[in-house]
């Protein structure tokens, strides 16, 4: 049995909109059953952190406490009763269910006061989570392509196959081209949709979609809704996709930008939200279409099975089906994290970016 490392450098949530806090945190003594001890490498950041700071879904009951939750890393020991992964494997950590134990929640400590953790974190030199947040990877894999299986790949992939059930020659509209966006472009192009219209504030975001199989690209920066719904109709018109888009897939969580998005469907489009508004934001929605073949959902991950899925997507990479690597476009280091979040917010990161791990 493995002894745990006794402390972490870690990055805490102590309260809402207010920097993370890169400390020292006490670690337990052993692992409870179904728990796995795991030394991060790469962790990603993604759009969700941003909304846990920002208090995006109300009131926070558990500050204070430790983000993230797309990372690659080895497991460095097991608790009782895990079965699907092992000392020494190369992982991917995921906040998706995958297989096995969903063990009790870690706690850690800071100064003699307890800091919460959920099933998985990853904005930490260790992590101990639940044995269904991690799934085994080849001894070889790329880790930091790796990390991007933890949300970004499984998430934009999982919207595109099991959400919007997009259709060869379908027309696609992904308003919002950060980390998911890029990769529900890459999966909308792979099954041949035209056009696939990537949207975004940011021109840099904006050639990373285009590298990643955008047919059409539109700066929405600092221009009315009514102009870039013109531009989106504009380009519906030249292709030949009549009455509208097939799919609309939002990334924002903006009520103005759904209601565009179920504006611009067909009768029987598909709209697919990925972004959340914040508590309290509401949506005005003529409800009609939706009894004569309209769709609107929300998106969970995707719906991605990690066990499944990771592997799936794993192969086409290694067979250079799919871009990974061109994703990554800035890295940062622990002790960086609020800069990569300023990044972040700022639009400077184009794709995703990655917090190395000492």
């Amino acid at each position: 049995m493995t002894t745990l490392p006794k402390t972490m450098k870690a990055a805490v949530l102590t309260e809402l909109r207010a920097p993370l806090q890169v400390v020292e945190l006490s670690m337990p003594e052993t692992l409870a059953a179904g728990q796995v001890l795991v030394k991060v490498h790469f962790s990603g950041i993604c759009g969700s952190q941003l909304g846990e700071i920002d208090g995006a879904k109300g009131e926070d009951k558990f500050l204070p406490h430790l983000l993230g939750h797309e990372a690659s890393g080895t497991v460095l020991d097991v608790g009782a009763g895990v079965r699907h992964v092992k000392v020494g494997d190369k992982v991917v950590l995921h906040w998706r269910k995958g297989l096995g134990i969903e063990a009790e929640t870690p706690h850690y400590t800071w100064d003699g006061r307890k800091v919460n953790a959920g099933w998985i974190t990853t904005f930490n030199e260790y992590a101990i989570v639940s044995e269904n947040r991690v799934t085994a990877i080849p001894a070889d894999s790329d880790l930091e392509v790796a990390a991007l299986f933890g949300c970004a790949v499984t998430t934009g992939f999982g919207i595109v196959e099991n959400n919007a059930d997009v259709r060869i020659g379908q027309s696609v509209v992904v308003y919002g081209s950060g980390g998911v966006g890029l990769n529900i472009v890459q999966a909308a192009a792979l099954v041949s949709a035209y056009p696939v219209i990537a949207i975004d504030l940011h021109d840099g975001k904006l050639e990373l979609a285009k590298r990643m199989g955008a047919t059409h690209v539109i700066n929405a920066n600092g221009r009315s809704l009514d102009d870039v719904r013109a531009d989106i109709q504009r380009v519906l018109d030249q292709t030949g996709s009549n009455g509208g888009a097939d799919v609309f897939i939002d990334n924002t969580g903006v009520p103005a930008v759904i209601e565009l998005g179920y504006a611009m469907t067909k009768p029987q489009g598909t709209v697919t939200l990925v972004g959340v508004p914040r508590k309290g934001n509401t949506v005005n929605l003529f409800s009609l279409p939706l009894h004569f073949g309209k769709t609107l959902s929300g998106s969970h991950g995707g719906e991605a099975i990690p066990n499944v899925d990771i592997p799936r997507y794993h192969n086409m990479y290694r067979a250079g089906r799919i871009a990974l690597r061109e994703l990554i476009t800035d890295y940062f280091s622990l002790d960086e994290i609020n800069e990569a979040i300023a990044a972040m917010r700022s639009g400077k990161v184009r794709g995703r970016c990655l917090v190395r791990m000492a």
